[in-house]
């Protein structure tokens, strides 16, 4: 990376821009700095068009004024953070900014002022790089170092928001009067300079109401799921091909070879990708990726393209890493695959939330019983929830811009409330027996399976979008065949 510079003789009214200590240039000649002003072509973009949510954007604003009437409410949008000494993490915008907005950049603000019966929506952001003082090209966050910046202009047009300087909206916030409620979490300054103006309750009620209202999908939010899931099952279909590669590394190969799609087709992943081979697929969150991969072994792959806009998918398949299932491994994944098909079953408007789940771990719970690992009846199974040895977790989650979508909402909207059409869910159910479980036969340890599937609720039923992905033992073998010959 090259190193950033400084001028010699910052302007006395604005902030020095900061010089690295180790440097190579002292400074700035004042014939270079006024050398730098000069001579270069306008690059104003005047053909915008708005991106391609802003109507629903728009519509996701006007539902948030309604909520909260006569009350300024501040959505910033996150800085960057540090990764290691002067290198920042890359970027990605809190998701309710980006959910009322469309933008991504750092530092933004979303601010709705209480006008009349409603709100007026202003969009705070950094404006194009400085050329008078050296900005754009002596500072770190400089046009030259990172990028071009949209100016005000172009991001009133793209994002349908009339935008201001963010870097004048602290002090305006500190001389504000009124109710005003902020999200927590992600902008420490515009926070502080709200402190005497907010509670804690209020603006938990702000993130509660904007994580309910991601509940439904609208039809774009819809589109992008299924481009996400499309572009998972293409990065599966990769993994497939490169299995042999694997073997000859480590499941590191896997995690590559999934990254490339994603950051090609997509954002980037939406999470980090599981890529568990062999017992590794016994633990649930297994990201190290970093052990071997054995012809004989299952290989539990977790993983998700995250789209442009920020939709992601979330989908599982356990795949025999020699193409075909042995005895024992057909066994247990057939239980999963059966659970799973009564849990997607379940799935339709008016039923429970939980009624997937119940439906899945049901499924379970009986295959448990009938190999003698736990002792029925299976109501008492359920009743005691014994069948959590092996099964652990949930059977799924909402899916959206955070692939554990929504999490902020009230239980009674979320874990106990009711499908509706355009909710967007996963159904997941796995059964794991580790390695040193002794309470099971020795050919059951380190043998890990969970199937996975993103599921949209329609008006008669469901829709499986990672239908593309065969689920079935029989099909996962012909499909794996057909993909790496």
């Amino acid at each position: 990376m090259a190193e950033e510079l400084t001028p010699a003789t910052p302007d006395e009214s604005e902030e020095p821009i900061k010089q690295r200590k180790n440097g190579l240039y002292p400074g700035v000649s004042d014939e270079l700095a006024e050398n730098m002003k000069s001579g270069w072509a306008d690059t104003e973009l005047r053909d915008l068009e708005p991106i391609p949510q802003a109507a629903e954007t728009a519509a996701r604003r006007a539902a948030l004024s309604a909520r909260f009437p006569g009350e300024r409410l501040v959505i910033p949008a996150g800085n960057l953070k540090t990764r290691s000494n002067d290198t920042e993490y890359a970027f990605r915008a809190s998701v309710e900014y980006a959910y009322l907005t469309g933008n991504q950049t750092e530092d933004g603000v979303l601010v709705l002022e209480p006008e009349g019966e409603g709100h007026e929506a202003t969009i705070y952001l950094l404006p194009r790089s400085d050329r008078e003082n050296g900005e754009f090209w002596l500072d770190g966050q400089g046009e030259l170092w990172v990028g071009r910046r949209h100016s005000l202009t172009e991001a009133g047009t793209l994002y349908g928001i009339p935008a201001s300087d963010v870097r004048e909206l602290a002090g305006a916030l500190r001389e504000a009067t009124g109710p005003v409620r902020v999200v927590r979490g992600y902008d420490a300054g515009i926070e502080a300079a709200l402190t005497d103006k907010v509670t804690a309750e209020r603006d938990e009620e702000l993130r509660v109401f904007l994580s309910e209202a991601r509940l439904v999908k609208d039809e774009f939010e819809i589109g992008e799921l299924q481009k996400a899931v499309d572009s998972t099952v293409r990065g599966f279909e990769d993994v497939v091909k490169v299995l042999d590669k694997a073997e000859a590394t480590s499941e590191r190969y896997i995690e590559g070879t999934f990254f490339l799609r994603a950051r090609v087709e997509g954002n980037d992943v939406g999470y980090g990708t599981i890529a568990a081979a062999g017992p590794h697929a016994c633990t649930l969150h297994w990201v190290r990726n970093d052990g071997a991969v054995r012809s004989g072994e299952l290989l539990l792959l977790d993983a998700g393209v995250e789209t442009h806009t920020y939709y992601t998918a979330d989908v599982t398949r356990t795949l025999p890493i020699n193409g075909r299932f042995s005895e024992i491994q057909r066994k247990i994944y057939d239980a999963v695959y059966e659970a799973q098909e009564a849990g997607i079953a379940a799935v339709k408007p008016g039923a429970k939330y939980r009624d997937f789940h119940d439906a899945a771990q049901r499924v379970l719970a009986e295959r448990l019983v009938e190999w003698g690992l736990v002792e029925g009846p299976v109501e008492r199974v359920l009743e005691l929830g014994l069948q959590r040895r092996w099964t652990l977790h949930g059977t799924g989650h909402m899916l959206g811009m955070d692939v554990h979508d929504c999490a902020a909402a009230r239980v009674e909207a979320y874990v106990d409330g009711v499908l509706e059409p355009g909710m967007c869910l996963t159904v997941e159910p796995g059964l794991y027996f580790q390695a040193d479980d002794l309470t099971v036969p020795e050919e059951y340890r380190g043998i890990g399976v969970r199937i996975e599937d993103d599921i949209l609720v329609t008006e008669d039923g469901n829709r499986n979008l990672s239908a593309a992905l065969p689920r079935r033992s029989d099909e996962v073998e012909a499909w794996m065949a057909s993909v790496s010959s």
